[in-house]
């Protein structure tokens, strides 16, 4: 699918603080984008992935691409999520960071691939990793049944990994910041709780990106929010 752009907060541009009678006579005035993205930040966000469990429709499981500020965060890694990626052109290694929303595996059974896949093609740069508690020993796990082994096997890189707390406090990631909160979703691990529109009352825990990012509130990794996307 298309990536999308979303202008954070930054800086106010002057078209922002005009009328709409004054837009046009403005818009001469306007900077060029290449000046623009000196004062907004502008991320861009893509799909990669926006299937069920089951890959309704032939859609690849969850997965958000964010690029933004130098850096590309996963909201998501789902087990078709690195076949996914390189279908669409976009360099695993380029990933520096991935927020998981909640432990099944469309959400986050990817990890194991995408951190094999790193290992495998000589990368250095570290990849974090942040979800809910209990996301470092599933993570382990979910290794060693896959690729017996792999979890101790020595890399180039680091893979760190945070556990989120479940009152909404922030925790950095890389250049983001992430908090988690928790709703109704049983996924036999923690869960975490907010208060969540009606439709997402039974689905899936959220992550907002803050801060460094600065992503728009519109644009808070909502699990539900990505199903909806045909």
């Amino acid at each position: 699918m298309q990536g999308h752009r979303v202008r954070g907060p930054g800086r106010q541009s002057a078209a922002s603080s005009t009328g709409p009678s004054e837009s046009a006579a403005v818009s001469a005035l306007a900077p060029t984008v290449g000046e623009r993205v000196g004062q907004d930040v502008v991320m861009r966000v893509r799909f990669v992935g926006s299937g069920d469990a089951f890959g309704s429709g032939g859609r690849w499981q969850t997965c958000i691409h964010l690029a933004a500020e130098g850096q590309v965060v996963l909201v998501d890694c789902g087990a078709t999520s690195l076949t996914a990626l390189k279908a669409q052109g976009l360099d695993p290694d380029d990933v520096g960071a991935v927020a998981v929303t909640h432990l099944h595996g469309d959400h986050f059974g990817g990890l194991p691939f995408l951190i094999l896949d790193g290992q495998f093609s000589r990368r250095t740069s570290p990849l974090l990793v942040a979800g809910p508690p209990g996301i470092r020993a599933r993570l382990t796990e979910a290794m060693e049944i896959l690729f017996p082994g792999s979890s101790r096997a020595g890399r180039r890189f680091p893979v760190e990994v945070t556990e989120l707390a479940t009152d909404g406090t922030p925790a950095g990631l890389g250049a983001a910041s992430v908090r988690g909160r928790e709703v109704e979703h049983a996924s036999r691990a923690q869960r975490r709780r907010s208060p969540v529109p009606p439709r997402c009352a039974s689905n899936s825990p959220w992550l907002d990106l803050v801060s460094a990012m600065r992503l728009p509130p519109p644009w808070s990794g909502r699990c539900c929010s990505a199903r909806s996307i045909p």
